[in-house]
């Protein structure tokens, strides 16, 4: 093999290395992207919740969202929470949470998180869900709110929903 055979070969490698490595850096970067695109999202949801701003915070639902909250008989399309939610935004009466801690993980067009949230009256609360992308934007298709309980309470606080059931039927 000749010199410059053997300069042109590992030069071909090397620039192969280089696209590769460039190529890693491009998709690190579009994912840190799209995590803040999805984390913006979910704050202007938290902000228009707060706001108690109606058309701000369900904008930002997908076509067929769900609203799933704290009690085992809320789970709501789109169209059923707006009837809840309205009643209140339109007194001003939204809710606040504060999110803390979140995990965001993407896959193409779909969205996963959950995340910490501090709220006046309940104290520390834990949103997760879905967001999906519709037209190029990322819309929650499910939110899911609930009250993470510690372990070492869970067997009383259980005992008390128990008892709470039996006492409506």
């Amino acid at each position: 093999m000749a010199i410059r055979d053997i300069f042109w070969t590992k030069g071909w490698i090397l620039s192969l290395l280089l696209v590769m490595l460039a190529g890693s850096a491009w998709s690190a970067a579009d994912s840190r992207s799209e995590e803040a695109a999805v984390a913006a999202q979910l704050d202007k949801f938290h902000k228009a919740a707060s706001r108690a701003d109606f058309d701000g915070y369900f904008s930002l639902f997908s076509k067929g969202g769900v609203f799933i909250g704290t009690d085992a008989k809320e789970r709501w399309t789109v169209d059923e929470f707006k009837k809840f939610v309205k009643p209140y935004f339109s007194k001003g009466k939204g809710w606040t949470y504060v999110p803390r801690d979140r995990t965001i993980v993407i896959h193409g067009d779909v969205a996963w998180f959950d995340e910490l949230l501090d709220n006046e009256s309940y104290g520390e609360c834990r949103g997760s869900g879905v967001l999906v992308k519709e037209d190029g934007q990322w819309k929650i298709a499910q939110y899911n709110l609930h009250f993470p309980v510690p372990n070492d309470v869970a067997k009383q606080i259980t005992k008390i929903i128990k008892e709470h059931q039996a006492d409506k039927e």
